[in-house]
């Protein structure tokens, strides 16, 4: 186990796991949540949900430290683990490696869709304010194209794909599940998990179409 511990490449794996659970992983569930409030309405959308946020103490600080930097490490260990990855599925075609598979192509796409929606969103709002009073608006402009839905459809089934696979692949890597038994019936779990944050995602964004 020390020798596990020495190796640099050991631990940054364990802290690219566990940081994509906390905060990563939290604040996607989260922003989902928020999301999904669009279903009540422009009025309420803006007041409530965005004016809150833009209200909290310390909400620049949260943004980097909490969210920002975490993500950073998170998505660029991630490419170096894809990079080094050999998972010769013609080989092993097993389903456990699919998904390591899977996990790792989810990230890239994921990657390339926050860059997209971070972009017409957060840094769109700072060359014009107009977005952030009324986000609302934004995204219905956005999505009511359907090329665009279409995108933020596939971005959200691939974060929450990589969540909640990446949570089954947690508890394997730190020996949270260690029979065959544990892992098929947390790996249902996980399923089940990722079920209801897609129909929490779709219902947020029919929530601006309405």
């Amino acid at each position: 186990m020390s020798a596990s511990i020495d190796n640099p490449h050991f631990l940054l794996r364990r802290l690219h796991s566990l940081l994509g659970l906390l905060p990563v992983g939290a604040f996607l569930i989260f922003h989902l949540w928020e999301n999904s409030q669009s279903r009540f309405g422009a009025e309420h959308y803006n007041e409530h949900v965005v004016a809150a946020l833009k209200g909290m103490n310390y909400l620049p600080l949260m943004e980097i430290f909490v969210i920002a930097l975490p993500l950073l490490f998170h998505a660029g260990y991630g490419l170096v683990i894809t990079a080094q990855m050999r998972a010769e599925l013609a080989r092993y075609s097993y389903t456990r490696n699919r998904l390591y598979w899977m996990q790792r192509v989810s990230g890239i796409g994921i990657l390339l869709f926050l860059l997209l929606h971070v972009g017409m969103t957060r840094i769109a709002g700072f060359w014009d304010p107009s977005v952030g009073d009324d986000l609302f608006a934004h995204m219905q402009a956005m999505l009511i194209q359907p090329w665009m839905l279409g995108l933020y459809l596939v971005g959200l089934l691939l974060s929450v794909f990589h969540l909640a696979n990446g949570l089954a692949s947690m508890a394997i890597v730190w020996g949270l599940t260690t029979s065959v038994r544990g892992q098929t019936l947390f790996g249902w779990v996980c399923v089940l998990i990722g079920v209801l944050l897609a129909a929490m995602g779709i219902h947020g964004l029919m929530g601006f179409l309405s």
